[in-house]
């Protein structure tokens, strides 16, 4: 009798234990070369799979001495991996050249091969109810995560919310061996238990869920050896544990909101917006969630939805169809995932992201750029931001048709977003367009540095663009500035009959006055400058003037006596680049780059070119 298994049994080691059990006893065993191909695949992969497939052929060639059954390969040996339908017509070609019987766990295979007129042996697969996993022995009430690695001790993070301290658990060194009987029970607990799942599946990297746990398995070549990070949440909130949360609730149920939830890697996030996806729910709202990987621990009744053919769009278009009231994407980080949080909520859908940022005010920022500026209120309505397990800035974002502050004249006046806080109602930040330019500037009890650090930025882009030499900016007021510069610029800058100066007040909204930097007080701050309006430092130690040659396809800077340095490229002491000195002794910038454009601007118009 010859048989012929598909992976699927030797993976379980069915066919060494019916040899043993006498089924199969005095057969030959004749092992495609396909399955040995796809078994060597998967352990390269690291996956335990191929390990286990492995083992078991080497049981059956050691079942083989004891004559008790024969092992023979057939088939050619394929030059690339066949996987899924392919590797099982592979395997059922080899069964039907020979005449021999397929043995087989696989419903889909057996029922293929009946139909084909081939002999086939279907075992039922083999099945562990896992219940718990072997890694949780490593968790206690106050740890939020684990970390196992070959030839490391175990690791953990352990405390509160906010006070997490990573450190050692264990006094043992683990070894690879440990960690593949690890993976293997968690891999296997996810395929059997009723709130398993494998979420990811990839050449070096597993990502499971079970239960609570999110479990990411990592191997060679993808990580530098075998390691396994088990996470989960130490604590489960409601919206009543949070400060605001009244007002909170009264803005969510009134309409649909756009809301960033903002904080930094483990302050809470993901806990708060699990508390409002569940009251949101509790309140016969229709609640969705898209994640990557799905890890968020809500009710049953809220279907959490990962990536759809490798897109969130395409998770996005069938949302749509589905009709959420609100949806929780965690995590908002790309420019597509902020594209997809955009185009849902101006489809109507309330929309709910959890954003890594350090302060409120930069999960806003992180939109800038990527959807149009007079949308932003329109998307995201509210920011929340979450510091060590609690709400501790609320920012309401809305559009006015105003004067920023700081600015006076009337003609200046542009759609400004306004970000306030929630609680009192006080301006706290403004964002617009200044000189095509968006700006973020702080309202700070009135205090216009913001608006003042900003306009001195720009009258000193508009002023460089036609001087050849130095320039410095002093604000005098609100709207009136001196500029500084080169005798030889004044009347570059000033232009024919005061036309050219006269453009830049009006496109600013400033009153500018020209002078000479010979004719500024020591006292006003001015650095001294060589003749020739170069000056030898910008303040910072260390720093020289050098003097670049631009060839045919690259601008050369000369760097004597600093090869293999890092340094700062600074054009009159305003920072250009940064780059690490040849060694040669010169940095090399490709003509064409935008590197290269703006360091050749510098030299065109006179500026001293210094390294740091």
């Amino acid at each position: 009798m010859e048989i012929v298994p598909d992976t699927s049994v030797v993976v379980d080691g069915r066919i060494s234990d019916r040899v043993e059990d006498g089924e199969f006893a005095g057969a030959t065993v004749v092992v495609p070369e396909a399955v040995v191909s796809e078994l060597e695949g998967q352990a390269n992969d690291g996956r335990e799979t191929g390990w286990e497939g492995l083992a078991e052929l080497q049981r059956l060639l050691d079942i083989a001495e004891t004559s008790e059954a024969t092992v023979r390969y057939d088939g050619e040996r394929p030059e690339s991996h066949p996987t899924g339908s392919d590797l099982d017509a592979v395997i059922r070609e080899v069964a039907a050249d020979r005449d021999a019987t397929l043995v087989t766990s696989d419903d889909v295979q057996a029922e293929t091969a009946r139909a084909k007129g081939l002999d086939v042996v279907s075992l039922e697969p083999v099945t562990r109810r896992v219940t718990s996993l072997d890694i949780e022995e490593f968790f206690d009430e106050t740890t939020m995560s684990v970390h196992l690695k070959s030839g490391v001790r175990p690791m953990a993070k352990r405390g509160d919310v906010g006070s997490m301290a990573y450190k050692p658990i264990g006094t043992t060194v683990l070894k690879e061996g440990d960690l593949r009987e690890y993976a293997a029970d968690v891999v296997e607990g996810a395929n059997t238990h009723a709130d398993g799942f494998v979420e990811l599946d990839e050449p070096g990297m597993t990502i499971v869920q079970f239960r609570e746990y999110r479990i990411a398995i990592a191997r060679p070549p993808f990580s530098d050896g075998l390691e396994i990070t088990a996470v989960r949440p130490i604590v489960k909130t409601e919206l009543d544990d949070y400060s605001h949360a009244d007002a909170l609730r009264e803005r969510l149920s009134e309409q649909q909101r756009g809301v960033l939830i903002a904080g930094s890697p483990g302050a809470g996030k993901s806990t708060f917006a699990q508390a409002v996806a569940e009251y949101l729910q509790d309140e016969g709202v229709v609640v969705k969630t898209m994640e990557k990987p799905r890890d968020l621990q809500v009710g049953p009744e809220i279907t959490q939805y990962t990536e759809l053919g490798g897109e969130m769009s395409k998770t996005a278009d069938s949302l749509l169809m589905v009709r959420p009231d609100y949806t929780i994407y965690d995590e908002v980080r790309k420019t597509d995932d902020f594209e997809v949080f955009a185009d849902m909520r101006l489809a109507g859908v309330g929309m709910i992201g959890v954003v890594h940022a350090t302060r409120a005010i930069d999960s806003l920022q992180r939109l800038i750029g990527r959807v149009e500026l007079g949308l932003i209120p329109q998307i995201v309505d509210t920011v929340v931001f979450i510091e060590a397990g609690e709400v501790t800035t609320v920012y309401d974002v809305t559009t006015e048709v105003k004067l920023p502050e700081g600015l006076q004249e009337a003609d200046l006046a542009r759609p400004v977003i306004m970000v306030r806080d929630f609680e009192t109602g006080e301006p706290q930040f403004e964002i617009y367009t200044f000189n095509r330019q968006v700006v973020t500037v702080p309202i700070e009890g009135g205090n216009d540095s913001g608006v003042e650090q900003v306009a001195k930025q720009e009258i000193e882009r508009e002023i460089r663009a036609v001087a050849q030499g130095h320039v410095e900016v002093e604000l005098q007021g609100p709207n009136t500035a001196v500029v500084y510069v080169e005798e030889h610029d004044i009347s570059a800058v000033i232009g024919k009959g005061g036309g050219r100066i006269t453009d830049i007040e009006n496109r600013l909204g400033i009153d500018i006055d020209v002078q000479s930097l010979d004719d500024r007080q020591p006292d006003g701050g001015t650095s001294s400058s060589e003749p020739g309006g170069q000056p030898s430092t910008n303040g910072t130690s260390g720093s020289r003037t050098v003097a670049p040659n631009v060839t045919s396809q690259h601008v050369v800077i000369p760097v004597e006596g600093a090869a293999g340095e890092t340094v700062e490229v600074q054009a009159d002491g305003e920072y250009l680049f940064t780059a690490t000195v040849s060694r040669g002794g010169e940095i090399q910038v490709s003509r064409g780059s935008g590197i290269a454009e703006e360091l050749e601007r510098a030299i065109d118009r006179g500026r001293a070119i210094t390294i740091s």
